[in-house]
């Protein structure tokens, strides 16, 4: 130890390690927000403390469409089996009102005229399949209605009304729960990350969006809206401000024809709320974007919606997104491989308000962006006139054939001069 401190002086190790320490920047994580809207577009919300929850009975199919494919087949066979053994307690009371339960009636039955209300009903599980039939139409011919009892005709009635509107209720709620708009919305797809780049001389937030379905999406529209936390003048704080940007469409409307991938592009001008904020303050950014796209499905005509959102982490500064769409045969080819794929392009670093003040920032990024692509070119090309030089000499060193021979020539004088050629 004492020799080690004689060659090193402390306070050089001290110094050096305080170097360290402040070359290595402290990255310190800051609390990540919650997403309001997922990537899959489920919404982040959660309802608590909700006491008016008769109001769901009031809307009751669409409480019933609302619900997990579990709690919905559950319910739909409840029904059906209580509306069986209720009608079954019912055409039992009856037979049983009427004497059909009494074992001496067999006897009596045969020996003169007496009928039964309901032929074959002699116990309370006859009387169960019975209901069956009559609520399910099956008819095996067993069991069949007479016209001694007018109470057993009402019945009858009663529980063919009661199963018709069971039948409506439940076959609608299972056609809806199938035929359900977010499930048009699984083809819809987005890229995962978002890209901010120059198009048209000026700073634009872009996304892909695709539907990997032939069959079209009519009038589809695409809304976008930042969601961030603000507190206005007054002090009040709202957690979730949502503020509506527009979307750089050649047409009024924000209609697309989305028949293949498309890039959908929001200029950065006066009007966005990305207008102030450069690449450098992008990751301090507590922003949410979310992406809403509608239309209606062309098979089913029933209005579709999906969503997605980007957060700042998501969005990447000076990328381009790859072309997918190309001319294969006379068809047009999409592969779905390269959606998400970005390249990087040249990109100011500054923000939108500062490129309107100084367009000078443009041009200059794009002569340095220029002259590192002419660099670059140089430089492989050197590299491959270099490569190609030593691929030679070591062909020549590996093959003695390739070596030319050396040449001697006699001048007049008669003195011999040799030379390589």
């Amino acid at each position: 130890m004492l020799a080690r401190k004689s060659i090193i002086p402390e306070e050089y190790v001290l110094a050096r390690i305080a170097a360290e320490n402040l070359r290595k920047p402290r990255i310190r994580d800051r609390p990540r927000k919650a997403r309001f809207i997922a990537k899959n577009g489920a919404c982040n919300l959660a309802h608590k403390n909700i006491r008016e929850q008769g109001r769901f009975l009031q809307d009751i199919f669409t409480t019933l469409v609302d619900l997990k494919w579990r709690h919905t087949l559950v319910i739909f066979t409840m029904s059906f089996l209580c509306s069986w053994l209720l009608f079954a307690m019912m055409w039992w009371l009856v037979a049983f009102a009427h004497g059909d339960m009494d074992p001496s009636t067999e006897s009596t039955m045969n020996n003169t005229k007496w009928t039964p209300c309901v032929t074959c009903v002699r116990s309370f599980t006859s009387a169960f399949l019975f209901s069956i039939e009559v609520q399910v139409t099956i008819g095996f011919g067993g069991r069949m209605m007479t016209e001694e009892c007018p109470l057993a005709i009402t019945v009858l009635i009663l529980q063919n009304i009661v199963g018709l509107i069971i039948n409506a209720v439940m076959l609608g709620c299972i056609f809806m729960k199938t035929a359900q708009a977010h499930r048009r919305a699984e083809t819809l797809i987005f890229s995962r990350q978002a890209v901010i780049a120059v198009r048209n001389g000026k700073l634009c937030f872009m996304f892909r969006v695709g539907d990997l379905r032939k069959s079209m999406i009519i009038s589809a529209s695409v809304r976008i809206q930042v969601v961030r936390k603000t507190t206005t003048p007054e002090g009040e704080v709202i957690p979730i401000h949502q503020v509506d940007i527009p979307v750089d469409n050649p047409i009024e409307s924000n209609n697309i024809f989305l028949v293949a991938p498309l890039i959908i592009c929001h200029v950065i001008d006066k009007r966005s709320p990305l207008y102030d904020i450069s690449a450098a303050d992008l990751a301090l950014q507590d922003l949410e974007l979310i992406v809403i796209l509608e239309g209606v499905v062309e098979t089913t005509g029933i209005t579709t919606q999906a969503r997605t959102s980007y957060i700042a982490e998501e969005i990447l500064w000076g990328h381009r997104f790859v072309p997918i769409v190309t001319e294969e045969e006379g068809v047009y080819a999409v592969d779905y491989s390269k959606f998400g794929n970005t390249v990087k392009v040249a990109a100011p670093r500054c923000s939108a308000r500062e490129l309107d003040e100084k367009p000078s920032i443009l041009i200059q990024t794009l002569q340095k962006s220029e002259l590192s692509h002419q660099n670059s070119l140089r430089k492989r090309n050197s590299m491959r006139r270099n490569n190609s030089i030593r691929r030679s000499n070591s062909m020549r060193r590996t093959n003695p054939s390739l070596i030319v021979p050396k040449v001697q020539f006699i001048t007049p004088e008669g003195s011999q001069s040799a030379s390589e050629t």
